[in-house]
């Protein structure tokens, strides 16, 4: 005879293994599936605005520094040039009017149609998720490509990844406006277009995703919610921008530099220690002097629309003044710290691949250097002035440099410090960003996708540890919140833990008649029966007592004023036909929900066949949590 299993449940008849698995599937995507497939559509978005925004930078500077000012800022090998380099010559003076007329277009548009735009995209977008429910204006991100597109093209030093993320989470925030999601969806999609662009724009679709999640606090907290949304956006963003443009990695490497990118010597870590302090360093000038730069360009009396033109001119008298400078000491033939300007991304490629050893390697260590502290000043200048850019980009081309500068010179000192200072360069990238932004695991991956090498994990682990560790509170993005505690978005958080075990049910009282509306009520009686109730919204029935919509103190106020119109106004014709009504069953949680969706302060209260029952209080509600609270407390104490 056989026995029962120990724990006393069934064995599963072998034949019901598929059902039971699709009811668990089912019940596991079904409620996600409408935001998994939007997020899918945010990630497509995200690569075509990726597409457009790379084609229109590489157009506004192959027109506006190579055809005027000669100029063509070097690219990485992983990056498919659009154009042709022009054989007109290098012009510097040029330099300090392309600039400018880009910085006058780029404000006049910013600040004449979205002024949110200006900046860096992503630092808006955390704003938007923290403070303003996912909420961002259709028109940002087309004004964020426009704008940024001429900002950079022109020379001035910003990123991509900032306008990218922000068409990304524009449209997201655009999605959930158009289908009426709730507002947490509304977070996930517009957080999940973020990490899109980022992944298109980087090729790197994991970081993107663990950017979107990671970004939005100063501590090692996740948005966990969003990795998933982020995660498939990511990935069909990244196939759009690969489609277009490759696969490639954005810096490619010989083979021979491949195979030193390596890690096999333990006590390499005294020298990678050095640079996470460098690093930490640098990452507090870098955001104390830009937030400096930002403070005084608001305080400067004039037009916001000019502001970003002066930033501009600065810039280019900071990158023409280190060109005459290196140039004259015969320390930079190759012109590279000219890279403080525009993207600058190109001259991390060469320091990745440069032999340059002793004294070869002391000049190329104080080009590198002069570029990133040059870069931390142009940044400040372009970005802190209301020019349109990202900074991500920017930060990697400061850690990268500086990390490879002193490599170099480690180098110099003793090879047995850095027998590869070209590890430097991306151990600095990341460690850099780690401390400047918050982000140690995302950038950690980011930089490995970005080169298409993963033979430094550990170093940078250890780096980006330590960077963060050590950095102070003050990041780049200045909407960053401490922790998902202290997140405007999460502060309903406890009070739902509060209501989630108390229900509506609480609210109905037998026998209580409900006050109704009919169709075909005219203004009067609606203003009426409004002023006998406690209720600032009443509820749409038909004969039969169904619910049909709700009418609002508000709207009948506004009907009120018209008193030629108040004679044929009804309340068919006041009457809001998008709300969902509460169940009896329903927890308390889900109605402070259905109170934000719906945005009334009183929302009725349904039965199965869609007959209202009764009308309940948004003010009742909170009641009740306070009552529930302070009796728990009493408890307590």
């Amino acid at each position: 005879m056989e026995k029962e299993p120990e724990s006393g449940a069934k064995p599963s008849h072998p034949f019901r293994w598929f059902p039971e698995f699709w009811e668990l599937s089912r019940r596991r995507l079904r409620p996600q599936a409408r935001l998994m497939g939007l997020s899918l559509l945010v990630g497509l978005v995200a690569g075509i605005g990726a597409i457009v925004f790379y084609v229109a930078t590489q157009c506004v500077a192959h027109y506006a520094l190579d055809s005027i000012a000669g100029y063509r800022p070097s690219a990485p090998a992983g990056e498919r040039e659009l154009f042709e380099r022009t054989a007109r010559d290098f012009t510097p003076w040029l330099l300090l009017i392309v600039p400018v007329i880009g910085g006058i277009l780029s404000g006049f548009i910013v600040f004449s149609i979205a002024p949110e735009a200006e900046g860096h995209g992503t630092d808006a977008a955390i704003a938007a998720y923290h403070t303003k429910q996912g909420w961002i204006r259709p028109i940002v991100p087309l004004v964020k490509i426009i704008a940024s597109a001429l900002t950079i093209g022109t020379g001035g030093s910003g990123g991509r990844e900032g306008p990218i993320a922000q068409i990304g989470a524009g449209f997201g925030s655009f999605i959930g406006n158009l289908l009426h999601l709730r507002p947490v969806e509304r977070r996930i999609l517009m957080a999940a277009g973020m990490g899109a662009g980022v992944a298109a724009i980087f090729r790197a679709p994991l970081a993107g995703a663990l950017f979107a999640a990671e970004v939005l606090y100063r501590s090692p907290d996740f948005e966990s919610e969003v990795i998933i949304p982020a995660g498939l956006a990511s990935v069909i963003a990244y196939c759009t921008f690969g489609v277009a443009f490759g696969w490639n990695a954005l810096f490619e490497l010989p083979d021979a530099v491949s195979r030193e990118l390596t890690f096999d010597d333990p006590f390499a870590l005294v020298s990678y220690t050095l640079l996470a302090l460098m690093m930490v360093l640098l990452a507090m000038i870098y955001t104390r002097s830009f937030y400096s730069f930002t403070f005084f360009f608001r305080r400067m009396a004039l037009r916001p629309h000019f502001r970003p033109a002066i930033g501009a001119f600065l810039s280019a008298v900071v990158g023409l003044g280190l060109y005459f400078l290196f140039t004259k000491l015969d320390l930079d033939p190759a012109g590279q710290v000219l890279s403080v300007l525009s993207f600058g991304y190109g001259v991390l490629q060469d320091a990745m691949v440069s032999p340059a050893h002793g004294t070869e390697g002391l000049q190329l260590a104080a080009v590198l250097l002069a570029v990133a502290l040059g870069k931390i000043v142009t940044t400040g200048l372009t970005i802190g002035s209301g020019g349109s850019g990202g900074v991500f980009g920017p930060s990697m081309v400061i850690g990268g440099c500086a990390g490879g500068a002193l490599g170099l010179f480690l180098n110099w000192i003793s090879p047995g410090l850095a027998p590869h200072p070209a590890n430097f360069v991306f151990v600095g990238m990341a460690g850099f960003f780690a401390a400047a932004a918050k982000t140690p695991f995302s950038t950690l991956v980011i930089v490995s996708e970005m080169t298409g090498n993963y033979n430094l994990l550990l170093p940078t682990l250890w780096v980006c540890a330590i960077a963060f560790l050590l950095s102070d509170e003050q990041s780049i993005y200045s909407s960053q919140v401490e922790s998902r505690s202290r997140s405007p978005a999460h502060q309903g958080d406890y009070v739902r833990d509060v209501l989630v075990d108390l229900r509506v049910s609480r609210f109905l009282i037998a026998g209580q008649e409900v006050p109704t509306l009919r169709l075909g009520d005219r203004l009067d009686i609606v203003l009426d029966r409004l002023s006998t109730t406690s209720f600032m919204a009443l509820p749409v029935t038909d004969d039969a007592g169904k619910f049909l919509g709700m009418v609002s103190l508000e709207e009948v106020h506004l009907a009120s004023q018209s008193p030629n119109a108040q004679s044929l106004i009804v309340a068919a014709d006041l009457m809001r036909t998008d709300v969902t009504p509460l169940r009896a069953d329903y927890r308390l949680d889900q109605a402070v929900e259905l109170f934000v969706e719906n945005d009334l302060v009183a929302l009725p209260v349904v039965d199965e066949s869609q007959r209202v029952i009764g009308i309940v209080k948004r003010t009742d509600v909170a009641s009740t949590y306070l009552k529930h609270v302070q009796g728990e407390a009493n408890k307590i104490t």
